[in-house]
């Protein structure tokens, strides 16, 4: 038996409210993207996925954020040396026989003179991080490149009270922003910009086991490290990363070392 419906729209009306249906999911799905996007934009910078740092390294080709390598090795960095915190990190490198490079703060040296040559007696390496720490970008290109030429002076100091001689022009800029002026200088003057790709923000995030996490969840072959010198919390999370790592079966380097073993020349 036929079914009679009782109450039907007619035609017209109905697909009046097809349309208006079909309007209000394609304006849910564009709100849903529209909160989705700034979530996902902080989750890039909190954790970039590896095809972000493709894409930068494709684009900036002369700034160094990894290495390109099957084999299971890393270099570790560490900013705003030298500080009252550095004696430490040096015994938790020694400990697990690792070696890693410090980005040193031009201002922080007075006094501390000693360090940065028990940092390069202990094979460990220095980099350039300007004389204070500010963002670099910020700065006029004629006083960046003072403050650059400052810094290598002592840098060259501590490696000439060792017997040895600087063995790199790598340049970190404060708060890692550069643009296209600082790289024509810095680049004419012989210096490479240096980033990374793992980066577990400890300067804001203060709980070692939290940043551990975050650098063991994206290791991988040819990274660059970049953790922070001047906080107390960076050898305890050293000493939960580093033993990860080796029983991972990854080789921790200075940025040098890693640089030679996939670059000829050194990336010269």
């Amino acid at each position: 038996m036929p079914r009679i419906p009782f109450f039907r729209l007619p035609t017209k009306l109905r697909r009046h409210v097809r349309r208006n249906r079909m309007a209000t999911l394609a304006i849910l799905a564009v709100l849903g993207l529209l909160l989705l996007l700034p979530i996902y934009s902080l989750y890039c910078i909190y954790k970039p996925p590896r095809f972000l740092i493709g894409y930068m390294r494709a684009k900036y080709p002369d700034v160094l954020f990894e290495e390109t390598t099957t084999e299971k090795i890393m270099a570790l960095s560490l900013d705003d040396a030298p500080s009252p915190h550095t004696d430490e990190i040096l015994g938790v490198l020694k400990e697990f026989d690792v070696h890693a490079t410090f980005f040193v703060i031009g201002a922080q040296v007075e006094g501390r003179e000693d360090t940065l040559r028990k940092i390069v007696a202990a094979g460990h390496e220095l980099g350039n991080h300007a004389m204070h720490d500010v963002p670099s970008k910020s700065l006029s290109l004629e006083q960046l490149e003072r403050e650059v030429g400052e810094v290598k002076e002592k840098l060259v100091a501590a490696y000439a009270a060792e017997d040895k001689i600087l063995p790199n022009n790598y340049f970190r800029p404060g708060s890692g922003f550069f643009n296209h002026k600082m790289r024509d200088m810095l680049g004419n003057r012989g210096y490479r910009i240096t980033l990374g790709s793992i980066y577990p923000h400890d300067p804001q995030i203060r709980n070692p086991q939290r940043n551990a996490k975050h650098i063991l969840s994206m290791a991988h072959p040819g990274a660059i490290i970049i953790c922070h010198d001047r906080r107390e919390w960076t050898a305890p999370m050293l000493r939960m990363v580093l033993p990860k790592l080796k029983e991972q079966g990854y080789k921790i380097v200075t940025i040098t070392d890693l640089v030679k073993s996939v670059e000829p020349l050194g990336g010269r």
